[in-house]
């Protein structure tokens, strides 16, 4: 099966991924039934591809009832942007793309001295949600990849700005989500919060999930820098000293080519993509993102500012 398909597979789950998907089910079904006008973030990625998974076993056999939307910001990887066309050629799928070059070319961002767009898709996302009247945005953020995200509650209250204040975050005892919310705010949504990067690659082997072949092992033309392998592309790339060499990489997490680092990995298959993971000691967003490494608080200023 892939994630283009509208009937998904009836294999049998372990205990633990058949509860996961029980409760992100539910909360699927709850945006749809407390909000008018959401939309699911989609970029191709491994875990907007397992949530767009779920949503469609949430909804079977009716259509999604969820747009997509994807900040792109025009460096990302050819793979994973071919990936993410190929699942929006479902008639039945919707997928809108804001693009990060056209608010640079309006003025109103400006290139980075670094040529990371990464922290460029805030306000795109932001105006974006204004502009279609989104009341509820999904996304793929788990809370173990990353402290800020920890703090986060499934639904997650932003103001009119977009902006996140940790203190605001609302009880979520006994299952119940609070979708209220004043004009001009939204929600937040994060169906896989209580995932891991483990269980996301076990339900992906068990309800065999298409995902985009980055995710294996392959060769890549990379070069070193801080502690990553980089691949060279529009953003840029090795500066003096830096030399760029083929190496067997797989990636772990996508996005901005300028600040995603691929893992040297001899790992080919879903098995040993998941052997991997759990002798692994750092998490992929600490292993591999750069944009995370900043400062001690960047997630969660970005996230204070409107970022995901």
């Amino acid at each position: 099966m892939t994630t283009q398909t509208q009937n998904p597979s009836t294999s049998v789950l372990s205990p633990h991924l058949a509860a996961l998907e029980a409760e992100s089910i539910e909360i699927l079904r709850e945006v749809a039934g407390q909000f008018d006008r959401p939309a699911l973030l989609f970029s191709g990625g491994k875990d907007s591809v397992v949530v767009l998974e779920l949503a469609k076993r949430a909804f079977a056999p009716a259509a999604v009832p969820f747009e997509l939307l994807h900040v792109d910001t025009g460096h990302n990887f050819p793979e994973v942007i071919e990936f993410r066309d190929r699942i929006a050629e479902d008639p039945r799928i919707t997928l809108r793309v804001a693009h990060v070059q056209d608010w640079i070319d309006s003025g109103v961002l400006q290139e980075r001295p670094d040529g990371t767009r990464n922290p460029l898709q805030t306000v795109p996302l932001v105006e974006t949600i204004q502009e279609q009247n989104y009341d509820a945005v999904l996304g793929g953020a788990r809370r173990d990849e990353e402290k800020a995200r920890a703090k986060e509650r499934v639904f997650s209250v932003r103001d009119s700005f977009g902006g996140w204040n940790p203190r605001r975050q609302r009880p979520e005892l006994w299952g119940l989500y609070n979708g209220r919310h004043q004009a001009g705010e939204n929600i937040r949504v994060f169906p896989i919060s209580n995932w891991t990067e483990a269980d996301i690659w076990d339900y992906i082997r068990d309800r065999e999930v298409e995902v985009p072949q980055i995710y294996y092992a392959h060769q890549r033309d990379v070069f070193e820098r801080g502690g990553m392998w980089l691949t060279a592309g529009e953003w840029g790339g090795p500066k003096e000293g830096e030399e760029i060499v083929t190496k067997t990489v797989r990636y772990r997490t996508v996005g901005d080519m300028s600040c995603t680092g691929a893992v040297l990995s001899d790992a080919t298959s879903i098995e040993d993509v998941i052997d991997e993971i759990r002798q692994s000691t750092t998490t992929e967003r600490g292993a591999t993102r750069a944009d995370d490494k900043l400062s001690e608080s960047s997630m969660e200023d970005r996230k204070k500012e409107g970022y995901f």
